[in-house]
């Protein structure tokens, strides 16, 4: 009877001990209320291509506007701030893992180990690198062929009204780095328990083998 008891009473503290970890901590909500403020800022100034006759129509990529400016020649780029929201949501999903409250428990260890989440951060300065500094190509050299041209990295906050964001290639860019995480990720991780216990085991069957030998 006690020791049912005593069994139960361990079961809920271990419960109780769950649900304060999966808490959101203070360092997790200032995370959230600066991705939330992000992301109204990416909807309210939305990334403008400028469309002019003088360029024959190609869009060239002109900055940041207030979404209400109304301006004629401007279309929002659609594919750049697609990419700014998925790097935004990515990194905010990688701030929470990272800031996540370490438990001593094995069976529940935040973003990893400390190599696993070295790479989580930079997966996330990567990301931010990748947008701030875009593939561009000249308007004068856009064709319709199935490869685009490809001038260069410029800072997308510079003097850039003669080119074009290379979507493509961006795209390409951020699968690359989040694939290279994750398969660093992976390799880094901590063995299991019966990954090491058939390390030994087999360490173990080597050294009677060798004994035997002798």
């Amino acid at each position: 009877m006690w020791a049912r008891l005593e069994a139960r009473a361990a079961s809920n503290a271990r419960r109780a001990g769950l649900v304060s970890h999966s808490a959101m901590n203070t360092a997790q909500r200032y995370a959230l209320l600066v991705a939330a403020a992000n992301l109204v800022l990416v909807l309210l100034f939305p990334p403008y291509d400028y469309v002019s006759m003088l360029l024959g129509n190609v869009p060239t990529f002109d900055g940041f506007y207030f979404i209400l400016s109304g301006e004629p020649h401007r279309v929002i780029n659609a594919n750049f701030l697609a990419l700014e929201l998925f790097v935004l949501l990515a990194n905010a999903g990688i701030a929470w893992l990272l800031l996540r409250t370490t438990d001593p428990s094995a069976s529940l260890r935040g973003a990893g180990n400390a190599r696993q989440r070295a790479v989580l951060a930079l997966v996330a300065i990567n990301l931010i690198v990748a947008v701030l500094f875009p593939p561009f190509e000249n308007f004068a050299a856009i064709t319709k062929a199935a490869l685009p041209t490809f001038e260069g990295f410029h800072f997308i906050f510079g003097d850039n009204p003669m080119r074009q964001i290379v979507a493509s290639i961006l795209y390409i860019e951020v699968a690359l780095i989040l694939v290279n995480g994750a398969l660093l990720w992976l390799l880094f991780r901590d063995k299991t328990p019966d990954e090491i216990a058939a390390e030994q085991a087999r360490e173990l069957a080597a050294k009677m083998k060798a004994a035997q030998k002798k």
